[in-house]
């Protein structure tokens, strides 16, 4: 059975940093990307970062290009996602997933589908 368990998130500062994780157990061999996908009120759950955890290879969003960083440590199973320079927008229930994309802008397409899903973490950003 595949878990995604994700590190607290918190209360932050704007202009601060935040650094996410998101432990992977069981096989999911058949759900290679593993992307981190922000819901807000405001905004529907949508991936904006993903890594291919055989060949590391990762995708971001436009909209986050330059502020958030996927990452992965393969030997431990770990997902990182880091965010520098908070703004309050990012304030967002944070989720990791994993499944299985032809490629990262197919893993983070409107409408991608994941087979798994971790328990979201609660990011407040304030002014």
């Amino acid at each position: 059975q595949v878990q995604l368990l994700v590190s607290a998130g918190g209360s932050l500062q704007a202009g601060g940093s935040l650094s996410l994780s998101c432990a992977a157990s069981g096989n999911h061999t058949d759900s290679k990307w593993m992307a981190w996908s922000p819901q807000s009120p405001a905004n529907e759950r949508e991936g904006v970062a993903a890594i291919h955890t055989s060949g590391g290879f990762t995708s971001h969003a436009d909209s986050v290009k330059g502020g958030f960083t996927i990452s992965q440590d393969k030997a431990k199973n770990l997902v990182y996602l880091q965010v520098n320079d908070l703004k309050p927008e990012d304030t967002a229930t944070y989720y990791c997933a994993a499944g299985l994309a032809t490629s990262g802008r197919a893993a983070l397409a409107t409408g991608a589908k994941y087979n798994y899903w971790g328990q979201g973490t609660q990011v407040t950003v304030s002014s």
